[in-house]
């Protein structure tokens, strides 16, 4: 049975309207889809627009012009709220900064999507402790995530990116600021959840980051110039545009 499609991306452009009446056209008509269960790489050098198309398939941002389709939804035809909606139901975000909240315990930090969705306090912290079993961080739980290592600490984000159950996990950059023992092991975890059937989308500049995923896309001034397999990616093969 084929897996169905999760992410449609159909003629997508991004153009940015400055004062003066000048643009700067960032994404420029591009077309790809991701099915559940894939582990996908987009790469790109700094300003390509690699960034900003996570935002928008994030739902952090909207396309200026084409289509994109997130699990069945037409996310342009969807207000703000409807959208905080969906990524509270669909997606789990891992970001290089980790955003914890350092004042708060790992506990409150991992369950902290939970309280959008009005879920009792005691319900809340037993989910939290689930979810920190499962990226080895039992025990953890009532500490501040000043007292854990950066390492650790980007586990306590992907934990929190899970307690929703999403279907698709988006992360930018998540080794970013990690050394290359810490990144291996945070790209296990990934690999350990995509096995698991969660979608994962991830931004790097990285190439031993991207040789994680099986697929590779790769975004140049805007355009898409590569999308086919990690392992079979070469200069050679990009789309000249």
């Amino acid at each position: 049975m084929a897996e169905k499609t999760v992410i449609d991306v159909q003629h997508v452009c991004k153009t940015y309207f400055m004062e003066g009446g000048t643009s700067q056209s960032v994404l420029k008509d591009i077309n790809f889809q991701i099915k559940s269960g894939e582990f996908v790489a987009i790469m790109g050098p700094s300003g390509s627009g690699k960034s900003t198309l996570m935002n928008i398939l994030g739902c952090l941002d909207k396309p200026t012009s084409g289509k994109y389709i997130l699990e069945g939804y037409d996310i342009a035809s969807k207000d703000d709220k409807e959208l905080a909606v969906i990524r509270g139901k669909t997606i789990g975000f891992v970001f290089q900064n980790f955003n914890l909240m350092m004042k708060r315990t790992i506990a409150d930090n991992v369950s902290l999507p939970l309280i959008y969705q009005k879920v009792g306090e005691t319900e809340r912290y037993n989910r939290a402790v689930e979810m920190l079993k499962k990226v080895n961080l039992i025990g953890y739980q009532d500490r501040p995530p000043s007292q854990i290592s950066g390492g650790m600490q980007q586990r306590v984000a992907i934990a929190r990116a899970l307690i929703n159950n999403p279907a698709i996990i988006f992360a930018d950059e998540p080794t970013g600021n990690l050394d290359s023992k810490t990144s291996d092991e945070i790209m296990e975890l990934f690999t350990f959840l995509n096995k698991q059937g969660i979608t994962i989308v991830l931004v790097t500049h990285e190439d031993d980051v991207a040789d994680y995923a099986t697929r590779m896309i790769k975004i140049s001034d805007g355009h898409k110039v590569y999308d086919g397999l990690r392992k079979e990616y070469s200069k050679e093969k990009e789309i000249k545009c």
